[in-house]
């Protein structure tokens, strides 16, 4: 799509019924495997100005792990989900998207390079409480018939596979995104929502105040691996940017691209709308690093 880890994704990410969500909660029993034996610093580290994303050690964030140097690039994992990995010969760093659905408390990752023995970097997650948001919108997007049920699962089965895209395209090691939409952020990522007085899972993207027809452009280099029209979502583009960093844009009133299309930053892609489960025209733009879906805030400037 020119995305299921924002009031869309909102709605992706909002409860069983969230094809994002569904995908964390099995990325999180993955990422919380126990304390390995480790020289890496306990502390939350200090984000480094200019350096993209920031570390923010957090369920919803992400950790910058370093590897030291290499000839080659190493390998590194989050239980068996190959993480992004970025920099050169003298400095390689991990790259560790954080489920929502993590328990603070110690996390690994395995990292495996040319020549050496494998080995465990360990790194500890940091509790943030998020704040709680509660909308009103159509009932039967909440209370799903039959028939909505069932196009939900068969999305949610469709955009499972869309998730664990992972290609050998490298993006750019710099990785900081322009923001797709200009406007008023209305609703953060990590927000608990509560949907016509029912709970639901947090907020798993960011969202932008926009009116219909604003244009919407890409954040970085990447290809087009998916567009269409979801239940929760409504009109909806995926963007790869290679090493398994993906990008989600929701309720689009148009889609300017098909799939297999190569944008180059600041084209567009396609126009803010409010289609799905909306209560207002606005862009849905969700970050997605190793499966997990991340504050895309962390990859651009305060």
């Amino acid at each position: 799509m020119k995305q299921p880890p924002s009031s869309s994704l909102t709605h992706l990410a909002l409860d069983r019924r969230s094809a994002v969500l569904g995908t964390i909660g099995l990325i999180a029993a993955m990422h919380a495997g126990a304390a390995t034996k480790s020289t890496a610093a306990k502390k939350q580290p200090a984000a480094t100005p200019g350096v993209w994303p920031r570390a923010s050690q957090v369920p919803g964030g992400v950790a910058r792990l370093s590897l030291g140097p290499s000839a080659r690039r190493p390998q590194a994992f989050a239980g068996d989900i190959p993480l992004l990995v970025v920099g050169d010969a003298i400095e390689w760093t991990a790259l560790v998207g954080i489920p929502l659905a993590t328990e603070p408390g110690e996390a690994s990752v395995t990292v495996r390079a040319e020549g050496k023995p494998e080995r465990q970097i360990a790194y500890t997650v940091a509790p943030k409480q998020y704040r709680e948001q509660r909308l009103t919108v159509a009932p039967r997007t909440v209370d799903l018939s039959p028939e909505d049920e069932a196009r939900y699962v068969k999305e949610r089965d469709h955009l499972t596979g869309v998730m664990a895209t992972l290609t050998d395209m490298r993006p750019d090691s710099a990785l900081q995104m322009r923001v797709p939409v200009p406007g008023r952020r209305s609703s953060s990522f990590g927000l608990r929502r509560v949907f016509n007085g029912q709970s639901r899972n947090p907020h798993s993207g960011m969202d932008i105040a926009a009116g219909t027809g604003t244009p919407v452009l890409a954040p970085l280099p990447g290809k087009v691996i998916d567009t269409g029209d979801y239940f929760f979502n409504g009109g909806t583009v995926w963007l790869d940017h290679g090493g398994g960093l993906l990008t989600m844009y929701c309720h689009l009133s148009r889609i300017d691209v098909k799939v297999g299309d190569v944008m180059k930053t600041g084209e567009q892609l396609a126009a803010v709308g409010a289609t799905g489960r909306v209560t207002g025209p606005h862009l849905h733009w969700s970050v997605m690093l190793n499966r997990a879906m991340v504050d895309p805030a962390l990859f651009i400037a305060a």
